[in-house]
């Protein structure tokens, strides 16, 4: 089969390309940001590329078009259409579909599917996951939305057949997906993750977000509700007992096998700090997890990750064990590098957080880390489109309480970003450009110093150009 992937840079689309090659199927496809690191990750593996969407490309005759949800029937000023391919493709009647839609039909099918939900934590949980199984000899497939240190890729087909079954569970190959709640296409509006039909699922937490197609939580709750319907009774579902908005989800109606982490009362929690602490099922203790990651919502994951690995097959000891090796994801808690500074060094950190609870809990780990000593700088975007339309503005100093200083690249707002950060006085400092925030930074760190940047996009670089900036000043 040839399918022609549009909008194939995106780490979605991008990892089912390389699923689709790796399965044997030609692949090309097009994006209006043909750029590094994905366009080199995909043309490694034969894929071509195209820049753009120009209708040029039904020339290509492939058998079915993939769509993006990156693509719309929106129109230029000019009047003329934004995705031409699309309104081709659409007046000549070829086939089309969107991305979960093929996933769910030519690589789920026949799996035992682990999906991963929530409003954080879904690539640091899918990629503890993984690596449960894969340490375990389970060879798993999946697709992630980031990259695991532990594999080097973020998405791959695993072994498939009984073979990779584990005993005692259901005789189907693994297969671990990073389940988004972000709408599937322009022509299907419902959550990417109800194409999956788990029967494992995790329902991490659950935040408003997504502020450009959800009206409210309830809008989120309820698709929620939609991906646990799909569940069979034979299936688990695994939640945050700590989070009221699943406990309504649950409420709609629930027909699978409960388990439950995080509160004092639920079936699978942890005693100790969250980077050595006795993992607990029902009071019992299970397993003993020692690992490099910081952080109380790391410890969620990692119970999380704990309870669904158990589902099919692995104990929570043998989960503890390989948590013990696991490497995290690339733009979490990230060193980029360490510049000497009078006898000691300033630290730069990439993360991917954006949304003000992550980074909250982010910069929370970093304290926990570092102790109450160390000055945090946090460097961040307003990135995402949630973020960009300021519906959680007012929430971004309680987001930053952590850090000792804050300082917020602002340029294309369209909300006053200085009169949101103005409850935390002279601890905050805005920037319209980055060269601006690099200056700022590079003026205000000293020897000891964290430097979190945060950003859900690349942040133009600022990382490595604050490394060069320290190293010259």
């Amino acid at each position: 089969m040839h399918l022609h992937i549009l909008g194939i840079c995106g780490t979605f689309m991008g990892g089912l390309a390389a699923l689709a090659r790796e399965a044997g199927h030609t692949v090309t496809g097009c994006d209006a940001g043909v750029y590094p690191p994905m366009s080199d990750q995909l043309r490694a593996l034969g894929i071509d590329l195209i820049e753009g969407f120009g209708a040029d490309q039904m020339a290509l005759r492939p058998d079915v078009f993939v769509v993006g949800n990156v693509v719309s029937r929106a129109r230029l000023p000019d009047g003329t259409p934004k995705f031409p391919l699309m309104e081709a493709i659409l007046d000549a009647g070829a086939p089309y579909t969107s991305g979960p839609q093929w996933l769910s039909e030519h690589v789920l099918q026949g799996r035992h599917v682990l999906a991963v939900a929530g409003t954080h934590g879904k690539t640091t949980t899918s990629s503890m996951l993984a690596w449960i199984l894969e340490h375990a000899g389970l060879r798993p497939g999946f697709l992630i939305g980031g990259v695991p240190f532990n594999f080097g890729t973020s998405a791959r087909l695993g072994a498939s057949g009984a073979s990779a079954a584990p005993r005692g569970a259901a005789e189907r190959p693994l297969f671990v997906i990073e389940a988004d709640e972000y709408d599937t296409a322009f022509f299907d509006k419902r959550s990417k993750f109800v194409h999956y039909r788990p029967r494992t699922a995790v329902l991490n937490n659950l935040e408003f977000d997504h502020a450009d197609i959800f009206e409210d939580l309830a809008a989120i709750e309820r698709q929620f509700h939609h991906l646990v319907r799909t569940v069979p009774s034979s299936g688990r579902v695994i939640y945050n007992a700590l989070e009221e908005s699943l406990q309504r989800v649950l409420a709609q109606g629930c027909w699978s096998e409960l388990r439950s982490f995080g509160s004092a009362v639920a079936d699978y929690t942890a005693e100790g700090e969250p980077d050595a602490f006795t993992v607990l099922r029902r009071g019992e203790p299970v397993g003993q997890v020692q690992w490099g990651l910081s952080g109380v919502h790391n410890q969620l994951n990692a119970l999380a990750a704990i309870a669904a690995a158990e589902h099919v097959g692995v104990s929570a000891a043998q989960a503890a064990e390989a948590l013990a090796q696991f490497g995290n994801v690339r733009r979490r808690m990230e060193v980029r590098g360490r510049v000497a500074r009078d006898g000691g060094s300033i630290t730069v950190y990439d993360d991917f957080a954006h949304h003000p609870t992550a980074m909250r809990t982010t910069l929370d780990g970093l304290r926990r880390r570092i102790g109450p000593q160390a000055r945090i700088l946090a460097v961040f975007e307003p990135r995402s489109n949630t973020m960009k339309l300021g519906t959680m503005k007012a929430q971004l100093p309680w987001a930053l309480e952590d850090a000792d200083l804050a300082f917020c690249h602002a340029g294309g707002l369209d909300w006053d970003a200085r009169a949101a950060l103005a409850p935390l006085g002279d601890r905050a400092q805005v920037a319209d450009d980055l060269p601006t925030l690099v200056q700022q930074v590079t003026q205000a760190a000293r020897a000891g110093d964290h430097i979190l940047c945060m950003s859900n996009g690349s942040f133009g670089g600022v990382h490595q150009r604050l490394i060069e900036a320290l190293q010259i000043r």
